[in-house]
Parts: structure tokens; sequence; C-alpha cells
């Protein structure tokens, strides 16, 4: 990733990033400490779902010592008849009334201030009273206080309300354990508003600027805990307005829907509003309340627009509700087919999350990782973005087009995408001074952050670039079409990389890009340092942040981008549905320039399947000693964990550099999408090679998952070609994959990136869509196995709740590879270490199996995705969308230390200090304002982990998807 030298005197350095994408909680860990024999001191947490004849128990087991718990037993006893079923995350046993749990093994260890999970299922009759006490090897535990319970009232979601109003917050707030609640905070997202101490809990703010605005309620309570309420969404118009109370609505065929309508303020006399299809569907009509008459007595109730469908009509239609001297409202109606009732859901979905109020956007429109700011994952703030989340978007406006016939949508996706997502020319000045001939220069990748800064070598020979010329031939530039990895929307940091601007600083507004990963495979998202992508040395060290990652005698001001494939390739994934749903429409022309530049994507995506230094694939050991690529000898046809690029500021400097990468995951292949670029004509790539280049990256994808496919059926991790990132001599006896070593856990290590069921499922979603266009043989033998050992380990309860695996174990490794009789691969194994309900993960496990029911009839898998989308839809909505609580453990992190070298000093763009002293925490002090700040602190000082439910967008994204997925194939 290292710019090769030129005859400047002066160096430059670049490392490699290590992580790319939003991880779940289950791919966090804790920290641990050594093992102690004392007495443990504990509190356990019981929560249950009942359904009548029985139940679900999930308990938090909290370590309150200062000394590591290694190995637990954990007894309680029921007053009453329930008898246990089965249960996870421990081994279970009952006699008579007593319940005694073991530790699983991989959960024995909880480090001081951690928790671990466990949960069973049981039937009962009569009562179901919790039980009263619990001991963990054989010492009582205390009950953890509860955290008061905050709801805010006041005002209803969606509500619009007009500059200069009063809008008024009200909460209710309950503490636990008899204690009382001392006062209730109002926040505007981190921005406190006011306080009140005495119930009823109120607020007055006449102050909110014109926008969207995201409301809480924080409570406290009298023994120092305290809790956030959900956040509610409101609208501040610049005057009187006509309020909607959805933006969305589906009409089934032959029949009528309705929604409400009011006025934000109260007139001085009686306003008419009238409502009216103003384009669209002309099989939409209105039938009711076309004219509604608003008094000032009665100006604030709902009254009903009734819209009919035709039983002929397809499609959208605008209505627009309107009244004098007041902004009017549109609501999208959309006729669907009378059995549809699953694209209903997506539309009903489709409209929370793209309600401005519900604050899943920013004001440019971008999509934030998070509707909630405190969330630490591969993001470390829920208001930076990724180029996993702006793929969603595509992907969600896509199957909007699809349900509605409206492309615009899908089209100015792409469009904010490649305005704040893809560098300009400004971002990336000095492409055409970029050597193809030496692409970089080489630095080893190290084993631990207090390794770094990694030296510079260029006694390393480097490879050749084979698709540079072709690339600039095609596309008349020498500029990379990619999307970075990482964006700070509302410049938290205050590094002001705005797309075109270089480091304006803390005062900017808007998108700025960021970067964190940089030192190797163990650093874990608690370990980074933040930095811009364009460094010119107004932040951090004398170097800026570049001395912190690599080591050179000199340094030159610079910019530098990391590119996901994962997310290009589902950006391309994207547009190939766009356009297939769009032609059967007859629309396809509406969108042909947004598909072609997804092709251009696709193009550009090839870095991916290099070799980091473009060394040649297969057996590369010794850096010096591996051989230099010339051509597509260095491809390894992957899609690997990133491709990166940059150069010089200075215009006049004259270099610039690109790397691919040895590693290549599992979880991020997407056959589809390489199906798409190789034999879809809209998606052809323009240069010379692109499109064999696809069609021999959709062989080997498919040969890999099926190397890496464990006896059991779920797929490993993947493969490199570069022993630890420095091209080391792995381990003897180590298998491998067209000459690439088999690695359980590629590219990171803290957390396990092989663990997370999620890649399971995203990727298998990715070859269930392939398999349902073509069939392909390959393709489904690997489904066959995967699907059946994934419905093996799913659990659907009466009620609807559910539990698949979270957090995978292996052991052995595949076969060598040989593609003419692959082996079977008995020595490589799978375990289920625990399960979850994680609704993100679920949506991409259900439309796996809709995909391969659809085209294999296998009833199991068709009547399992149905389960796990109803069971999410009647179980787990809320105001903003679809979500689940979480225990987040790994947050007594906030405190780890952050490596840096002894004698460097320097800021963050807000004065935070940059030294051998720094934490996670202490570089990132703007976390310490945030409304759930107060849970991290109680947790920190000895408390019970808190929990969180999170509204990522990927994850409501997909679950909208999913709903859509599943009414167009087996609804």
């Amino acid at each position: 990733m290292h710019p090769p030298r030129r005859r400047r005197a002066v160096r430059r350095l670049w490392t490699a990033v290590v992580a790319t994408l939003a991880l779940p909680l289950t791919m966090l860990s804790t920290g641990s400490t050594p093992a102690q024999a004392a007495a443990p001191q504990c509190s356990v947490d019981y929560k249950t779902n009942d359904w009548g004849s029985g139940f679900t128990a999930d308990l938090t087991i909290t370590n309150r010592g200062t000394q590591v718990i290694d190995g637990w037993t954990l007894t309680y006893s029921y007053s009453g008849n329930q008898k246990l079923s089965n249960g996870w995350n421990g081994t279970w046993s009952q006699s008579g009334q007593s319940i005694t749990v073991k530790d699983a093994g991989y959960n024995g260890r909880i480090a001081a201030g951690a928790a671990v999970s466990t949960g069973a299922q049981f039937t009962y009759s009569g009562s179901n009273a919790a039980p009263a006490n619990f001991a963990v090897n054989g010492t009582t535990c205390t009950g953890a206080h509860q955290p008061p319970i905050t709801v805010l009232t006041s005002p209803a979601a969606g509500a619009v309300y007009t500059q200069g109003d009063a809008v008024p917050l009200a909460a209710t707030a309950a503490a636990a354990d008899n204690a009382t609640i001392s006062k209730v905070e109002f926040y505007d997202d981190t921005r406190l508003l006011g306080t009140d101490t005495t119930a009823p809990y109120s607020l007055s703010v006449s102050s909110l600027p014109v926008g969207s605005h995201s409301l809480l309620a924080k409570a406290y309570d009298s023994l120092g805990a305290s809790a956030e309420s959900t956040p509610v969404g409101i609208t501040v118009a610049s005057g009187p307005a006509v309020v909607a109370s959805v933006t969305q609505l589906a009409v089934q065929a032959g029949k009528s829907g309705s929604y409400d309508v009011k006025l934000s303020t109260q007139p001085s006399a009686n306003v008419t509003v009238t409502t009216a299809r103003t384009g669209g569907n002309s099989g939409l009509s209105v039938t009711g309340g076309a004219s509604l008459t608003f008094t000032p007595s009665n100006w604030n109730t709902a009254q009903k627009v009734t819209v009919t469908a035709d039983s002929s009509g397809t499609g959208a239609a605008t209505f627009e509700s309107t009244a004098t001297g007041h902004v009017k409202a549109a609501v999208t109606v959309t006729q669907i087919a009378a059995t549809k009732a699953f694209d209903a859901r997506f539309l009903e979905l489709y409209g929370k999350i793209t309600n401005p109020a519900n604050g899943y956007f920013s004001p440019e429109g971008i999509p934030y990782h998070s509707v909630e700011t405190l969330i630490v994952e591969a993001p470390d703030h829920g208001h930076e973005t990724t180029s996993e989340a702006y793929s969603y978007l595509l992907w969600l406006q896509a199957m909007y087009g699809k349900v509605t016939g409206d492309w615009s949508k899908f089209n100015g996706a792409w469009e904010i995408m490649e305005k704040y997502m893809i560098p300009t020319h400004a971002d990336q000045p000095t492409n055409s001074f970029y050597n193809a001939s030496k692409p970089a220069t080489y630095a080893p990748e190290l084993d631990t952050p207090g390794e770094y800064p990694a030296k510079l070598d260029t006694g390393v020979s480097v490879g050749r670039d084979p698709i540079a010329a072709e690339l600039k031939s095609a596309y008349g530039t020498d500029d990379v079409y990619g999307m970075h990895w990482l964006q700070d929307v509302d410049n938290v940091y205050g590094f002001g990389n705005s797309p075109g601007k270089c480091e304006a600083g803390p005062g900017d507004t808007g998108p700025s890009y960021i970067n964190t990963f940089q030192r190797g495979a163990q650093e874990s998202v608690w370990e980074t340092v933040p930095q811009p992508t364009c460094d010119q040395f107004k932040y951090g060290g004398k170097n800026g942040y570049l001395d912190l990652f690599t080591g050179d005698a000199s340094y030159a001001k610079q910019w530098k981008f990391t590119n996901a494939p994962d997310a290009d390739a589902r950006a391309v994934q994207a547009a190939y549905w766009a356009d297939k749903w769009a032609d059967a429409q007859g629309k396809g022309g509406e969108i042909s320039a947004t598909v072609a530049k997804a092709a251009k994507m696709g193009d550009y995506l090839r870095y991916a399947m290099y070799d980091k230094y473009f060394k040649k694939i297969g057996n590369c050991v010794g850096a010096s000693s591996c051989p230099a690529g010339t051509g597509k000898d260095a491809s390894h046809y992957l899609l690997s964990w990133y491709y990166a690029w940059g150069g010089a500021t200075d215009t006049s400097a004259g270099w610039a550099w690109r790397i691919g990468s040895s590693h290549a995951h599992g979880g991020y292949q997407n056959p589809m999408a390489a199906y798409a670029l190789a034999n879809y004509a809209d998606l052809k790539p323009k240069s010379a090679t692109g499109q064999a280049d696809w069609a021999k990256s959709l062989e080997r994808q498919i040969e890999f998952y099926r190397w890496l496919q464990s006896s059991e059926g779920a797929i490993a991790g993947g493969a490199t070609n570069s022993w630890a990132g420095r091209y080391a001599t792995p381990p003897a006896g180590k298998s491998t994959f067209y000459g690439m070593y088999y690695d359980q856990q590629p590219v990171y290590h803290d957390p396990p990136s092989n663990q997370w069921f999620g890649f399971q499922a995203w990727s298998m979603e990715r070859v269930a869509e392939y398999y349902q266009q073509t069939g392909n043989a390959a393709a489904k033998a690997v489904l066959d196995k995967w699907v059946d050992w994934a419905l093996a380990h799913t659990t659907v309860n009466p009620d609807g709740t559910f539990r698949f695996p979270s957090t995978l174990q292996w052991s052995g490794q595949p076969d060598t590879w040989n593609p003419s009789s692959p082996g079977a691969n008995n020595g490589l194994h799978v375990t289920v270490a625990d399960y979850t309900n994680d609704v993100g993960v679920a949506a991409a496990y259900a439309k796996t199996l809709t995909y391969y029911a659809d085209r294999s009839g296998d009833t199991q898998a068709a009547a399992t995705a149905k389960a796990l989308l109803d069971g999410m839809w009647n179980n787990h909505q809320d105001a903003l969308g679809i979500a689940v609580p979480e225990t987040r453990a790994d947050y007594n992190r906030f405190d780890d230390p952050v490596h840096i070298p002894s004698g460097w000093t320097g800021t963050m763009p807000n004065g935070d200090a940059i030294n051998s002293s720094s934490t996670f925490d202490s570089i990132r002090s703007f976390y310490e304002d945030d409304p759930a700040w107060s849970k991290i602190e109680a947790y920190l000082a000895g408390g019970a982990a808190p929990s969180f439910t999170y509204h990522r967008f990927w994850a409501q994204a997909d679950i909208a998807l999913a709903m859509g997925s599943y009414a167009e194939l087996l609804e």
C-alpha cells in the first residue's frame, strides 16, 4: 500500500486497513485478566419470553468482583412445575425444581466487569414465578439493580410543528428496586434541551429549528442508574403545515386504505384541506376525505383520507393534501396485488426508514450507520456511515422501484453515493503520476498494534499492475471509481475531509472522509486512532498521523482511500436487480445510465482480486523471495478484504500508489455480482479484460465456497497469499487453495473474523440469488448442505420468537483443493457456540432461504423464511423499525489503552491529547456528551452490562428487502 520511491527526496507512507464493515455485538469481545481462585461476586439478570404453556429464559451473569471468574456453574430453583426442554450457551440439567447450568467452555471465563449469557426453553402449567435466588460456584449472587424505565409520551412520533410554536415534551419514568426518580432530561439527538426534577416530567421548547429532530427523554434514579427512552422523530416546518400520519401507504387491488391528516398549529379561522392525486397510477383515487374542514377547536383532531384501488392498476401515485397558507403533506400510495401482504410490509417499513423525522439520514440524505449515536462496532460512532450502508440504500431503492414503479429514488441513491462516497478528482489529484510498473512500496503487516510503525522496505520487489492502463483507456481518467469505506457524516471528529475538500476543520459541516483501522490483524476497534484520509499535518503530531503506522525518514502530506469490496459488489448486485425489475416494467431506460455506472464500479472492483503488492499467487513465502507478478498471475480472482489507493496532495510532487489485498474471506464473496458483470449485457464492463476476469472470478468463488465448506455445512474463514500479512512461512501442513494458505480467521483476530454467523447469511444469500437466477448445480450443492446445517440449528418458538446461530467455533482445516476431485473436508468442523435473535442477520438468513426455496422447492426452507419474517414483524416492531435489545458486555473496553509509541504526542481536532496514556475514550471525549453515556459510566464503575436497542440502517434495509423478496418469490 506504499508508493514507490521517486527522484524527489520525500518518503510516503500508508498501511493496510484491516476491517471495513459494521460488526454486530456478536463480533466484539471482552477483555480478560489472569485467573484467580477467590469466591465470585456476581449478579444474575433473569428475563423470560412466556407464551402460556412454555417460555424461554435468558440469564446474564455479570462478574461484579475485581477477580476473573475462570469457569462457572450457575444454580437456582423454580417454585412451580417448570420442566427443562433444551438450553444453550451452557450445559443445562434439572433435578426436581433445581436447575444447574455449567459453562460451555468457550464462555467459562468472565473478566472483571464482564458478563456472559445463557438461556433455555421450558414447558409449564399454572404459574411461572421467577426464581428468587441464584448462585455461581456456590456463592449467592446479588440481583442487579435495574435502570429506570423511561417513555417519551409527547410529542407523538411523526408530529409536525410550525417553527416558533411550542413543542410539548413529556415523559413518564419509573424506578426499580425501591429507588426514586431524581430527574428527567430531554434531548434533541445529543443536545440537552432541558431538565425537570418533579413529576409529571415535561418541557416546552419553542427554539427548535426547521428540519427533522430526534427527541428522547433520559431518567436518573436515586441509586445513580439512568436510562433513555426510545427516540421519537418530529418535523419542524417553516410555517403552518398539513400533517399526514404516514409517508407511504399500500392498498391492495380492489380494496381501500386510509391515513390521517390534521394541522400542525391552531388556525384563527376554519381551514379546508383538499386531497387529490397529483400524478402516478390512475387506478388509485380518493374516495373519502377529499375535502376536510378543520376549525380552531378541532385542528389537531385527525380526520381520514381514504384511497381506493381499482382491480387492474399497478404502481404508485402521489396524493397531496393542501390548504391555503399551509405547507402541503404528500403521501405515496402504492397499489399492490391482493395477495401481496409482504409488499405492504415492505412499504410500511420503507416509510419508517425514509421518514426524515426518524433519524436514519443526515440532512444531505446520507444513511447513518445507526439512528443511535453511541454505538461501537467497526464504525466507532453511530453517525458515521460506511460504503456498506450506501450499498444497502441502493438495494432498498431498487426494491422500492420494483414495488412502486418509481425509479427516481434508485437513481437518486446512486447520485448521493457518487457525490459523497466516491472520491472526486479533487480528492485524488495525483493519480496521473501513478506508475503501474511500480504500484507501491512494501511494508510488512505486524502481529500487534504495539509493534507499529512498520518500516518501509524498498528492497522487496513488487509486481506490475495489469489493469491500470486498460481502465484509463476505457474511462478516460486516471481516477479510481470506487467507494471509500468510512465517513464521519456529521464531522464529529472535526477533520473536515468533505468530498473535494482536504482538512477544512472542526467548524466544517457535512460528511468527512476518515479512517480508523491501520495496525494489523490484532487491532480491535477499541485500539484504533482515527485519522483523516487527507493528511495535511494539521492535526495529530508533527507528521499528522502518518508516523503512527509506517516508519520512514520523512513524510509528505498525502491523501489515501480504502475500498470495502463487499460493499461495491453489493452495489453492483443491487443494480442488476434494479435493471431486471425495471426492464420487466418497460422502464429500463430510466435507469440505464445508473446501471452503466455500476458496470464501471465493477471494472475497478477488480483491484480486489490482486495480491497486496501484485506478487504471484501461490506458495508465496518470503517477502524478498516471493516473485513479483507480471500481470494476471498476481490475481487470485476472489474478492479480498480491501483495495486502496493514494498519493501526494501536492500536484507537483509526482507520486501515487495502488494496492490490492492478499487476504480473501468467505463472507466477502459475491457470485451474484460476478455473474452480472460476466454475463449480463447491461453490466458488461468497458475494459478489455473486465468481463473475462469476472467470468473467471465467478467460477473461482464457487470453488472457494466448496473448498471452505465444513463437514457439517458451514463456510469456514478464507485464504491468504501472504501469511501473517508479510509473506511469512505458514505452519507446516497448512492446506491450500490454488496455492493460497487456509486461514480460519483472515484479516482480523479481535474478535476472530470467522465466528459471526452474519457472514454465513450474507454470503450464502448471494449464492442463493445466483442459484435462483441460473440453477447452477455447483451453487446448489453448496446450498443444499449449508441450508440443512442452518435449519438444524434454528428454533422457532410457539410465540414466533426465534433463535439461530450467532458465534461459531472452528477446528481442523479443509483438504488441499483439487478442482478435478474435491476433497470431502472430513477434517474441517464447526460448532455453534451460542445463539441469537439478531433481526438484521435474521433478514439475510430469511432471504437466503427464500431464494433457495424458490428454485429448489424446499418447503422447510420456505416455511422457516416466513416464520423468521413473521416473528420479527409480530414481536419486534417499534416506532422506528424492527429491533431487539442487546446486552453490550464489550463496552467495558471504552477504557482500553490505545498504543501510541513512546514520545509521540499530538492532538485530535477537538483538542483531545494523543500520547502514551491515551485510551479509546480519551481521544473520543465527545462520547461523554452523549445522552447514553451514563450507561457506560455505570458499567465501567462496576454496574451491569448495559442494554441498547439499536436501529442500524443496514439491518432495517435488509429486513425490508427480505419482506419484498418473499413477496416476489414465495407469496
